[in-house]
């Protein structure tokens, strides 16, 4: 509830977290990366591979395939607005990545229950090509994303 006894809706919680995560988020910004849709437990983000992106093989390093795929799936288990963390995950590389490439993760909710979900990222280049998929476990540790009035 908020503002004279209004329920706010699961998708007011949720773009207010994602608002104030992305906010706070430095890594993830200045990585070039953008929140492009959040819902109740999903979020898709987006992130061009620059030049400065490229490993010895020209083509985009995991770490950085890994970390879009792993703030994708940070934004969609913290859409509750409950302060949520990574317990663990596995990604597996499937396709790479190239200069200049639009990559879109899109982390889905497939579990929650109590404290703990799990998460499926899929992250794709802009013809649709999968490049890897992330699978993450969260633990809720309490309290809230974005602090709501009352």
């Amino acid at each position: 509830m908020h503002d004279a006894g209004i329920p706010v809706t699961a998708q007011a919680l949720a773009e207010a977290a994602g608002a104030a995560m992305f906010a706070r988020d430095t890594a993830s910004k200045g990585l070039g990366m953008e929140l492009v849709e959040i819902r109740p437990g999903y979020a898709r983000m987006t992130m061009q591979v620059r030049a400065d992106m490229l490993n010895g093989h020209l083509s985009c390093h995991g770490g950085f395939i890994f970390a879009l795929a792993d703030s994708a799936f940070a934004f969609a288990c913290n859409s509750h607005n409950v302060v949520t963390v990574g317990a663990g995950c596995t990604i597996d590389y499937l396709a790479p990545g190239r200069q200049d490439d639009m990559l879109t993760a899109e982390a889905v909710e497939r579990a929650l229950a109590g404290k703990t979900g799990i998460y499926d990222v899929n992250v794709t280049n802009q013809e649709g090509r999968l490049i890897a998929t992330f699978r993450g476990k969260s633990h809720r540790i309490g309290g809230e994303v974005a602090p709501l009035q009352s």
